[in-house]
């Protein structure tokens, strides 16, 4: 459960108040409308959080439909307001571990509490109607009704006792198990692990009625954790008959004859940077030096859209998965192999058809000129990353490429240094990476660092990116702008970034604002000193979740993080449906087409949802791998450094295996400790050692349970 959760308390007298004499203002002065700050000025709310606090509440207001918005940040009464208890809202229930839930509602800045006894017939994410009612000054909710399911098929381990059987879901925010009545148990063993479908829920019954309709086997066994994973978040690990027929039936183009309708590229030096063991190779550079001394750069993007046709099976599944998957030990591709890995891929020394920005930059990575359309390109050579950087730190050498790639990163570099200068987020990422054993059992763990290869990329593409969003959506003059597909990234929340301060401060970091920059410019400086104290794989993450989510609009507000008025996905569509869009898109504006926008904004909704549970399969994997990896180390001691503090122990990372696992109270001296929320500190009432965030600590393996996927520690001496 999110921190937010835990600040509303100190608030509720305070803002039952203000409520109560907002209320007294709209009923006395019927048909007169006012904004947030009249309100305020009315009642005397003179500093900038009670002044918040009071839009906070009028945006409440509105949703419970006491007032209505008239436009202009104004409201005005609805003469509908009723008592309290016969309230009625109607959002998506969340639910912590412990059985309670969290209603999300459009319009409140708060998600409304809802008591484990109140949380009806609803499932995570469920999206339900709530009777509202006020305890101590603060809403809380009642399930009344569930008004549509987020899912009715769940992942679990069949659990046998002598008189019933009931499905135990594996994610741990499910608040309810599953009975099977023997009939529907389809052969299932106790302790496997199973798909149940939602039969029904019957009356005044405790368990909904469940029905196995998939065995996926023992829990322990590789595959089946990664299948379970990707079913859990509503990824199919297989493609349908139909759309593999589909795809096989496509054929590779006459590139002889398909060149007549695109730009000729086949004869300019080309080739791809990916990782070592990458199959499906999306992007190109080509490099080209200019007679006026410029260079022209080809940003070579897989023309996918020129494969998969709107509507077809094999477009509608593209749609539903929304992404590739990318779990530690393999990929579930958005497109089946046949083009994600042949058809599409870049593969060197292989003619392939291609949509390509392609842009003329001075020395200073100036853009003199860009050309935006389709093109044929042959591959010359395909890096891995870390050849690329031996030849950019100059320990190799290729007398074709090596002079290419130096001058190529020293571009990157200056546009690089540009987008800092302008306020981007310096976001340097440390991943988690497994050494496997040849049957995918993790036998090491290392950290992957992003090096200067890796930036070399990512530069060109951001440039291919940000160019293609403003080539569509910068208004000009007589010109109609046509709906698209934006990325989008919001400002961060002040309340998020204060609780960053807090969390830095206790590892030692301070974030200190430079006037007239953005705070973006204190957090890099921040991630800087982290890397140096190799304590960036800690405090990246933590930066990055102070942040708000980049996600897939029509909306365009341009990217925070980036430092861009427009951006988009264009660079990735053979693992991204938002990419397939944005080329269709573009290539309707080119060809002077009206596009078909219709439903864009909840296509956009739709991927942003399959990317954030994506990630949450990639994370559920990592974790996994990590369990995996430690189930043998039991008794072994290690040192590691808190990263989180909960009444009921401290996270502890693993210095040397950067696995995470708890240190429960119970186990440390008496007992009989809790959160000091001003400190954010583990203390005791017998005045025993105290535990903060970024606290270094020397922690004993005491237990291992890959099916509840833990790590229990207990404190150990030096």
């Amino acid at each position: 459960m999110s921190n937010k959760r835990k600040k509303r308390k100190p608030r509720a007298t305070l803002k039952k108040k203000i409520t109560q004499k907002a209320i007294n203002i709209f009923d006395k002065n019927p048909g007169k409308s006012f904004n947030y700050k009249e309100i305020a000025e009315k009642l005397g709310l003179a500093s900038g959080s009670e002044r918040k606090l009071m839009n906070e509440i009028l945006r409440e207001m509105e949703a419970l439909e006491w007032i209505k918005h008239i436009g202009n940040g104004k409201y005005t009464t609805a003469n509908n307001h009723k008592e309290e208890e016969q309230r009625e809202v109607t959002g998506k229930i969340d639910f912590n571990a412990r059985g309670a839930g969290y209603l999300i509602v459009d319009g409140f800045d708060n998600d409304i509490f809802i008591h484990p006894s109140n949380t009806g017939k609803a499932f995570q994410k469920d999206t339900v109607k709530v009777s509202l009612h006020s305890r101590k000054g603060k809403l809380e909710g009642k399930v009344i009704e569930v008004l549509d399911r987020n899912k009715t098929e769940f992942i679990g381990t069949v659990e046998k006792s002598k008189n019933a059987v009931f499905i135990r879901p594996d994610d741990k925010n499910m608040p309810v198990d599953f009975y099977i009545e023997r009939g529907h148990l389809n052969g299932a063993k106790d302790g496997e692990k199973v798909k149940v479908k939602l039969l029904s829920w019957p009356g005044k019954s405790k368990s909904p009625l469940g029905a196995v309709v998939e065995r996926l086997g023992m829990p322990g066994n590789i595959d089946v954790e990664m299948n379970s994973i990707l079913s859990e978040f509503g990824f199919p690990y297989k493609f349908p008959d139909n759309v593999i027929k589909e795809s096989e039936a496509i054929k590779e183009e006459d590139y002889d004859k398909e060149v007549k309708n695109r730009r000729d590229f086949r004869d300019v030096l080309t080739f791809t940077i990916d990782p070592a063991d990458a199959k499906d190779f999306d992007d190109a550079l080509s490099y080209r030096k200019l007679e006026n001394g410029n260079v022209e750069i080809g940003v070579h993007i897989a023309d996918v859209s020129h494969y998969v046709q709107p509507n077809t099976a094999l477009d509608m599944e593209a749609y539903n998965r929304g992404n590739s998957v990318y779990l530690v030990d393999r990929v579930i591709p958005m497109l089946p192999e046949v083009l994600s890995n042949q058809l599409c891929s870049l593969r060197p020394n292989e003619t392939k058809l291609t949509f390509s920005a392609v842009f003329e930059l001075d020395k200073n990575a100036r853009i003199k000129k860009e050309w935006f359309g389709k093109t044929i390109i042959h591959s010359d050579k395909r890096f891995a990353y870390e050849q690329a950087q031996e030849i950019i730190e100059g320990r190799a050498e290729d007398e074709v490429f090596s002079p290419v790639i130096r001058e190529m990163d020293a571009l990157a570099k200056t546009l690089r240094n540009e987008r800092l200068e302008k306020g981007a987020l310096n976001v340097e990422s440390q991943e988690v990476r497994f050494v496997l054993d040849e049957d995918g059992n993790p036998q090491g763990i290392t950290l992957k660092v992003s090096k200067d290869a890796n930036k070399l990329i990512e530069e060109f593409m951001l440039l291919a990116n940000k160019r293609v969003a403003t080539f569509v959506g910068e208004p000009a003059p007589n010109k109609k702008i046509i709906p698209f597909v934006y990325r989008c990234h919001d400002e961060p929340d002040p309340e998020k970034i204060a609780d960053l301060k807090i969390f830095l401060k206790e590892f030692g970091y301070e974030i200190k604002e430079v006037k007239n920059k953005p705070i973006s410019y204190a957090l890099n400086q921040v991630m800087e000193k982290a890397k140096k104290a190799d304590e960036l794989h800690i405090i990246g993450p933590m930066v990055i979740r102070s942040m708000s989510k980049a996600i897939y609009t029509t909306e365009n507000i341009g990217h925070y993080g980036l430092a861009f008025k427009y951006y988009t996905h264009f660079t990735s569509p053979i693992r991204r449906y938002a990419d397939l869009l944005v080329h269709r898109l573009l290539f309707d504006k080119l060809s002077k087409k009206q596009s078909k926008t219709d439903g864009l904004e909840d296509k956009c909704k739709h991927i942003s949802a399959t990317e954030k549970e994506a990630t949450n399969a990639e994370r559920a994997s990592i974790k996994y791998m990590q369990v995996k990896y430690m189930s043998d180390k039991i008794g072994n001691v290690y040192h590691g450094k808190i990263t989180g503090v909960t009444d009921w122990g401290i996270f502890v990372e693993l210095s040397e295996t950067k696995c995470e696992g708890l240190v429960h109270v119970r186990t440390i001296e008496d007992g009989s400790y809790f959160v000091n929320q001003k400190t954010k500190q583990l203390e005791s009432h017998q005045n025993e050692p105290k535990f903060h965030l970024g606290q270094s600590v020397t922690v004993k393996v005491k237990n291992v349970d890959l099916v509840k996927k833990q790590i229990d520690l207990e404190l150990a001496e030096e």
